[in-house]
Formats: C-alpha cells, structure tokens, sequence
C-alpha cells in the first residue's frame, strides 16, 4: 500500500512540475513539450478534411489519406475561389522528424488532386515544410504536427525513475503453457515394515507428523526372540501411513509410511499438438493456481504412455525444502520449446498503449516520443519488435507509464 501511495504521489507531482516548469509545454514554435493544451486555435479544415494553407488567394489543402491504402498525403489547390489544374503546381513537402530525421517528399497528378509519393509512416509527428511553385510565384508554409510528444528535463527523469535501454538483439525463450498437479516424489518415499515379526508394545508417533531420519516410531516384541527392539524411520519426511496400533501383530505387513517432501514432482500434461517439441532437459517455470509464486525446474522424463485424455506426462522435479509445493494442488507451466535469436526487441516493461498500437517512448536528449511496434515472438522479458522501431533507439524501459501520463495530460491529438 506505502508503494501505491508513492507512485500516486510521484504523478501528481510530474503533473506539478509540468505545470511549474514547462514539461509538456504547449509552445509549438518551440518544437518542445506536449501538443497543443487550448493554446491555438484549431487549423481550418478543407472539404477533404485536410488542413487549409493560406497565401492570399492561393489556398492550400493538405491532407493525410488511408482509407484503403497506407497514409499518404493528398493536395487540393485553389486560386481565387477556382480549382487549379495539378498539373500546374510544382509542390515538395518535407517532414522534419524528432532527432532531425528529414522526409522528402515529391508529389504527381492524381485526377484533380496531388499524390504524395511516399508513405507518412507512423508517429504522425513532425514538423511539415512545405513549397509550392505556381504559375513563376513560390508559396511556403511551415508548422507543426506533433503527437505522442512531450519533453522532460534530465533531473525530472531521474527523479522519477526513467530508465532507458538501447534496443537491439535478445534472445526470445518460445514457451509453452500447461498445466498438471504437485505429486510425492515416489523416489523419496518409504514404506515401514517390522524386521522381524512380534507384537507392537508401543507407537510413538501418529499420521501427519514430521518425522527425522532414525526417530523411534514403533517398539516390537519379537515373536522368535521375546527380545524387544525399536522401529525406526529410514529417512526424513512426512509420516502419512500408520497402521500399527499396540497389542497387535505385525505380521510382515506394512505399518508406516513416509514421504520426503524436500522435493516433490510436478506432473504437467502434454497433449498431442505440443507433444513433439517438448524434450527432457527442457527449462520449467511452475506457478501456483494464484500465480504469486515460481519455481524453476527441467523436464527429467517424459511418460511414453498417454492418460485417458491422450496426455503424456512431463515431470519436473521441485526443491521444497520450505513445503509451499503441497502434493495433490494443481499447478500451471510454462515449458520452454526453442530459443530464437531475434535482430531486434524490446523490454516488455517498456510497452504501453497509445490510440489502437502498442508503443515504447524513444528518447532523443529531453524529448520523448511514441514509437508504434510491430510485435513478433515474446517471452517473459523480451518482445520481438518487426517494425516501427529502428535499431539503437533509445527507449524508456521503466516507468514509461509516467510519460504517457504526461503526454495524455498535453492532449495531444492525431491531426489530419
């Protein structure tokens, strides 16, 4: 609860400092902070929905299209209230992005509008240049589009525990989850019987009791010899048989039993999808049925018989020398089947949402911003990221939800 309230507090005061400091500024001309929190009015639309540049009579419209094709901008021109042939305007835009990374962009005539010839990949954030020529006069425009934007002083970032990582190569463990239950380990377990066949004067222990290696469990008077002698447990562990009361006869039956519980086995069922990519030797995470605990472990044997529900089982051998794997509860694996080195991959406590993608926040000295991931193969650390991100960026890793917050508090917007 003390971890809660901190973080809550460490919130309110980013938002705090924001408001103090500019963190997440709405200075556009600045090119720093967050977009856009009511401080300029919003652009003036076109018919198409795109943004109107003004220049006298010469009007602009300047559109991001991607319906049914991927963002592309699009440019409707008018001179004096009437449409200007696209053929007549000599137009280039450029895309000024975070970390001066420059888009150069050419356009040709499509019908009655301009088609830009390169894709607006995402973040939609930018400074947008643009210059078009028409009939010997130049018109030129510049402004910014930026989202998912936002800027944090280094202090304030340490402050909060922002913390970063290259991205680059990892290793990604493919797993597969399944489920199965605590057994005895049958290997560590011992069943009592009498040396020599008398009557029991005495038991000293009961079922459920913990038992010590040589403790006295029984004392015997022998039917040949009359002697008397003294039943002991072979080992240590849990005493879950008794059937040896005072006054009877052994009679070379069975009176104890004991299981050593150190160690216990975990039976996972393996049905047939999976049955081929499971190997002994394989890497074990086991998790209770709460999930708050594991326990780590490979596959020792794989039963070469099925279940009556076509399973095999896998075992995994647990230490539990603390007893908190108690035989006969149900359990839940994550069995590892391959291992794949992969160019590039992001840490999952790095990733948040943004609109409808996944994102991690790149870091290019104050200034943070999304990244929208195209996500392959994951484990437990590392997700697989395929696109959207390049190698070497500098991303947030812990605490990224702080930048977010901030970014959501700027109101950034995604403007087409």
């Amino acid at each position: 609860m003390k971890m809660i309230h901190m973080m809550i507090g460490l919130v309110a005061l980013l938002v705090w400092v924001s408001g103090c400091t500019g963190v997440g500024s709405d200075d556009e001309s600045s090119g720093q902070g967050g977009q856009g929190e009511a401080t300029e009015a919003e652009p003036a639309k076109g018919p198409h929905n795109g943004r109107l540049l003004v220049d006298a009579d010469f009007v602009l419209e300047l559109a991001i299209f991607e319906t049914g094709v991927p963002p592309e901008f699009r440019v409707w021109v008018t001179d004096a209230g009437a449409p200007v042939a696209p053929k007549d305007v000599d137009l280039h835009v450029t895309l000024t992005r975070l970390g001066n990374v420059k888009d150069e962009i050419g356009f040709a005539r499509h019908d009655d509008f301009l088609r830009g010839d390169t894709v607006i990949y995402e973040p939609h954030s930018f400074v947008v240049s643009i210059e078009a020529k028409y009939r010997g006069q130049t018109h030129s425009w510049s402004y910014d589009n930026f989202e998912g934007r936002t800027s944090i002083g280094a202090e304030i970032a340490k402050a909060f525990g922002l913390d970063t990582e290259l991205a680059g190569d990892a290793v990604i463990n493919e797993t597969i989850t399944v489920y199965g239950r605590v057994e005895p380990n049958r290997e560590q377990h011992r069943s009592v019987s009498a040396r020599f066949n008398g009557t029991i004067q005495s038991v000293q222990v009961s079922a459920g009791d913990t038992i010590r290696k040589g403790q006295a469990l029984a004392t015997i008077e022998s039917n040949e010899s009359l002697n008397t002698y003294t039943l002991t447990a072979p080992i240590d562990g849990i005493l879950t048989e008794r059937a040896a009361n005072p006054g009877e006869q052994t009679e070379s039956r069975q009176l104890f039993t004991i299981i050593d519980t150190s160690t216990v086995w975990a039976e996972l069922a393996v049905f047939p999808s999976n049955r081929a990519r499971v190997r002994e030797g394989a890497r074990v995470t086991v998790r209770g049925t709460a999930g708050e605990t594991e326990w780590q472990g490979v596959v020792s044997r794989i039963s070469t018989v099925a279940q009556p529900n076509q399973s095999v089982l896998a075992r995994v051998v647990l230490e539990n020398a603390n007893g908190a794997l108690v035989p006969g509860t149900h359990i839940t694996a994550d069995i590892e089947i391959a291992k794949h080195n992969v160019p590039l991959a992001v840490k999952r406590t790095g990733l948040q949402s943004f609109r409808d993608f996944t994102v991690v926040y790149a870091q290019i000295g104050d200034e943070y911003e999304v990244r929208m991931l195209e996500l392959g193969r994951q484990d437990a650390e590392w997700i697989e990221v395929l696109g959207g991100l390049d190698a070497g960026t500098r991303y947030v890793t812990t605490n990224s939800y702080l930048v977010k917050a901030d970014i959501e508090k700027s109101g950034a917007s995604h403007d087409h």
